[in-house]
């Protein structure tokens, strides 16, 4: 057997290589397949020796573990903003400064002719989140976000991901210490995609690729930001051990990209103005071929010792500034508005438009977001509107002219039930200091929507809600495809019925089918917390679920509670007794009986208990055979006598003795609340190993930490 501490080097500087080739010079030294094939052979060799373990390896790119939250650290050297400007006049002025700033003639004429003292570097700007980079003797140690500038937030979990950052520097004479600072952006093909998605499943689509970027780059989850496949372009430096690294921009650039790095194909050296306004119309001509959404050209003094002396502001460089590009922006007619619903129940409203060009592609569709946009716009259908590319890919309505309106044009009004089954729909208000009569979203409450049923017998058929063991993902959408009906929860428990019929499906043999049909057979015991946590009711959670079952014996003795009159109209009227019923109160329940919901959130879920669709689904799942009994009732009047009762617990880090599922269902069981995150009114924090930022915080905050063994005696003693 060959050396596995030599394969795997061997592997890992194949595959950096390779990301090299692929991603700085756009020529692959290997297929897609041979590349994934190598990477998987390292990961199996790296998973036999943890000993080996790098943080740095290329296997870091498809993503680890989640993290629990950002860790917020100062900049070595601040990151500033870069002044705009959007009209040539203003690039002029700044041109002539630049000029008499480093000495050069005060004449109309050397705008245009230039000067030999000073050089101006023109590239890009990509709109994209500013990161900065840290490596210490050629490796990488974190990347931060710009923050406020002085301090960001430490995304290096997503940074290792993206495969243009290098995760160890090649070449000669590299710094101890070098921060690379340039763009992260999504690829607007990527970014297509992805908002393809969020439309199909209901969710707003991103306004921008830089708003997508930057919701990737703060996901707590590593897998999911590789899934985004985010590029990085570097423009500039942070802090550099060695002064005699660079002169100057054009160098500077030049020398790292050597060391791996992508610094963008369009860079121009100018002198003169003249030659800046050729740059920026050259980017404009070609921007839009580009992989990444550009906004304008970023012009600044290329040599660092000119930089130095010209200074920054509070703000900003002097010695930079960012031409804008205008948005383009169209007349055209406003059709008809079609009210789409997601998969997670949200309704989105979708404008069709009369076909316009607007930069460079034919829309005949556009985004109107919430309902509460198309009132504030006071948008009709029939209206001539403006239309203008966000960031110049998402088209979006953004003004009426008024004064244009035909007789014909019809308000456009927000549906009142859900256009696919009917059913109640939830209305989201704004915040509360704006007007009170807008809202941000409208949600159909019906779990059992055509339009989101298939999610919805995923997520209900899952590990921690039903477990129904063989109906995963998979199997479910094999199902779907045939005449086997799987519409409805309730058919999910009529399975066995069909049972020849599965025997037909693909690499479904007897004993899947069998083992199938017994675990749905089993999953009709799991009583009401876990029925009603796994029917994706909006607000009703697994905490909320097994709170709601502590309570009320079954579902009938839950919906008849509701009946009390809890309407959105009548929760600020209504009797303290009768509101406390459904929201919980520590004084008259205990915190053991809360139900996690309160005035916002319970007027939405009695409406969907107390609908013909929610009355439908339980009398199906009862005539199945399904327990709607609760499993975990406690008794009021009983006092539960524990080191743990009525104290909020926050769990973190890995345990040996439990998962924190587990550990959560028996401190809960002995009467505490375990909470998902720490605050000023956290009584414990129980800490596992390699528990992050919740012990800092809780640390902070003097909130009382126990590490397993404390733990194990305490359990052992009650």
């Amino acid at each position: 057997m060959s050396d596995p501490t030599k394969r795997i080097s061997e592997l890992r500087t194949l595959l950096t290589r390779a990301n090299a080739a692929y991603y700085q010079d756009a020529a692959p030294t290997m297929s897609d397949s041979e590349f994934d094939t190598l990477l998987k052979e390292l990961a199996e060799l790296e998973a036999l020796h943890p000993e080996l373990h790098d943080s740095n390896s290329p296997t870091a790119r498809v993503g680890g573990d989640p993290i629990e939250g950002f860790e917020t650290l100062p900049h070595a050297v601040p990151m500033l903003s870069i002044d705009n400007t959007y009209n040539e006049d203003e690039l002029k002025q700044w041109v002539d400064r630049m000029l008499k700033n480093t000495g050069g003639s005060e004449s109309e004429s050397a705008l245009f002719e230039g000067s030999p003292e000073i050089g101006f570097a023109c590239e890009p700007k990509i709109d994209g989140v500013a990161l900065s980079i840290r490596y210490e003797q050629g490796r990488f140690i974190r990347a931060l976000t710009r923050g406020d500038g002085e301090q960001g937030d430490d995304v290096s979990h997503a940074a290792r991901t993206i495969r243009s950052i290098p995760l160890t520097l090649e070449g000669d004479s590299i710094p101890d210490i070098i921060e690379i600072r340039g763009e992260v952006y999504i690829p607007l093909s990527e970014f297509l995609r992805i908002n393809e998605a969020r439309i199909e499943e209901g969710d707003e689509p991103f306004m921008n690729p830089r708003n997508a970027c930057a919701g990737t780059l703060k996901s707590l989850d590593p897998k999911a930001i590789a899934s985004r496949k985010l590029g990085f372009v570097a423009h500039g430096r942070g802090e550099l051990s060695d002064p005699e690294f660079a002169s100057g921009h054009q160098e500077f650039c030049d020398r790292i990209s050597a060391m791996g790095f992508d610094v963008g194909e369009h860079r121009t050296l100018e002198t003169n103005l003249k030659g800046v306004l050729s740059s920026i119309q050259h980017i404009d001509a070609i921007r839009h071929d580009l992989q990444y959404a550009t906004d304008g050209v970023v012009i600044r003094v290329d040599e660092f010792a000119q930089q130095d002396a010209m200074g920054t502001t509070s703000k900003s460089p002097r010695w930079c500034i960012a031409y804008k590009f205008p948005a383009e922006r169209k007349p055209t007619r406003l059709l008809r508005v079609e009210h789409q619903v997601g998969k997670t129940g949200k309704i989105t409203p979708r404008a069709t438009l009369e076909p316009v060009l607007l930069a460079g592609t034919t829309v005949s569709h556009a985004t109107l977001h919430n309902y509460g946009m198309i009132r504030t716009r006071d948008l009709h259908e029939q209206d001539l509107v403006e239309v203008e590319k966000a960031g110049e890919i998402i088209p979006q309505v953004v003004g009426v002219i008024l004064d244009q309106r035909p007789d014909s044009a019809t308000q456009i009004l927000p549906p009142d039930h859900c256009p696919a089954c009917d059913a109640p729909l939830e209305i989201e208000p704004i915040e509360a200091h704006e007007d009170p009569t807008l809202e941000t979203t409208r949600r159909c409450m019906n779990p059992e929507c055509p339009a989101q049923i298939r999610e919805k017998l995923v997520w209900f058929a899952g590990r921690k809600q039903m477990d129904i063991d063989g109906l995963g993902e998979s199997t479910i959408d094999q199902i779907r495809t045939t005449d086997i009906p799987l519409n409805h929860f309730a058919d999910i428990f009529d399975l066995h019925k069909h049972r020849d019929a599965l025997l037909e499906l693909e690499r479904m043999g007897e004993k899947k089918v069998d083992n199938l049909i017994a675990g749905i057979e089993d999953s009709k015991s799991r009583g009401m917390a876990k029925l009603l946590a796994g029917m994706g009711i909006r607000h009703v959670g697994a905490t909320t679920a097994k709170l709601l079952a502590r309570r009320f014996r079954d579902i009938d003795e839950l919906r008849s509670a509701a009946l009390w009159e809890l309407m959105p109209t009548a929760v600020n009227t209504m009797s303290q007794a009768k509101r406390e019923e459904l929201t919980g109160s520590k004084d008259k329940l205990g915190e053991v009986y809360e139900t996690g919901l309160g005035a916002d959130t319970a007027p939405a879920v009695h409406e969907y208990l107390q609908s013909r669709a929610a009355s439908d689904t339980f009398d199906q799942l009862k005539q199945r055979g399904v327990d709607l009994t609760s499993k975990d009732i406690v008794d009021p009047s009983e006092t539960i006598e524990s080191p743990f009762a009525g104290k909020t617990i926050v769990i973190t880090g890995t345990l040996e003795n439990f998962t924190r599922t587990q550990l959560s269902d028996q401190l809960e069981v002995m009467g505490a609340k375990v909470s998902g995150s720490v605050s000023g009114s956290t009584d414990l924090l129980i800490a596992g190993e390699k528990a992050g930022s919740k012990r800092t915080k809780a640390e902070s905050l003097g909130v009382e930490i126990w590490d397993e063994d404390t733990l194990m005696e305490t359990l052992k003693k009650s």
